[in-house]
C-alpha cells in the first residue's frame, strides 16, 4: 500500500454532512445522484472522489474510545491554508484541539456526527530531521511561529525520500 485513497463516513443526516464537509472544509461535491449518499473531493484532488457519504438514520454513534475509526487526517499544501481552516472550525464551532508533532502540524475537530478528523500540514522533506530533533511527540501549536519559520505558502510534504525516515527512525531504508 502507499497510502490512503478516500474515506467513506455513514452520517445521521446528508444534508447536514454535506453543508459541513462543503462549507467548512472546503469539499466539492460531485456531480451524480446516489441513493441516500454523495461523494466528494477537494479542489486540486486527483481522486475521483477523497470523500464518500452516507445516510444511515437511526444509528447510535459509538462512545468515545469505542473500537472503530479513531479519526481521518486530510492534509493540506500550505500553513496559509491550515490557517484558513483553523478560521474556518473555529467559526462552525468544530475546531476541538490543534498539536505540534514535530514533522506534522495539526488541527482537530469533530464534523456534527461527532467525527474526529484532522487537518495537517507535513514538514517538507529537508526539514524533517531538524523539526524532529528533540521534539515532544505532542506540543502546544504556535501557527503563527510555524508561518514564521517556514512561510504561508511553502508546500508541505512529500514525505517521498524513505532515506529521511529511515535515518530519523534509526531503521534501515530497505528491510529484507
Amino acid at each position: 500500500m502507499r497510502g490512503i485513497n478516500h474515506v467513506v463516513l455513514y452520517v445521521s443526516d446528508l444534508a447536514r454532512s454535506l453543508a459541513f464537509y462543503e462549507q467548512v472544509l472546503g469539499f466539492q461535491r460531485l456531480p451524480g445522484q446516489f441513493p441516500g449518499g454523495a461523494f466528494l473531493r477537494h479542489a486540486g484532488s486527483a481522486n475521483d472522489h477523497d470523500l464518500g457519504l452516507f445516510e444511515s438514520r437511526g444509528a447510535v454513534v459509538p462512545a468515545p474510545g469505542s473500537v472503530g475509526l479513531y479519526h481521518v487526517a486530510w492534509e493540506v499544501d500550505t500553513l496559509a491554508e491550515l490557517a484558513a481552516a483553523r478560521r474556518s472550525l473555529s467559526e462552525a464551532r468544530a475546531l476541538t484541539g490543534a498539536g505540534d508533532h514535530g514533522s506534522t502540524k495539526a488541527l482537530y475537530g469533530r464534523d456534527p456526527d461527532g467525527i474526529e478528523f484532522e487537518v495537517c500540514w507535513l514538514v517538507p522533506d529537508e526539514y524533517v530531521e531538524e523539526a524532529l530533533r528533540g521534539a515532544s511527540p505532542t506540543a502546544p501549536l504556535d501557527l503563527a511561529a510555524e508561518i514564521q519559520r517556514y512561510g504561508p505558502d511553502t508546500p508541505g510534504g512529500p514525505r517521498t525520500d524513505p532515506a529521511v525516515w529511515a535515518r530519523v527512525a534509526g531503521v534501515d531504508p530497505a528491510p529484507g
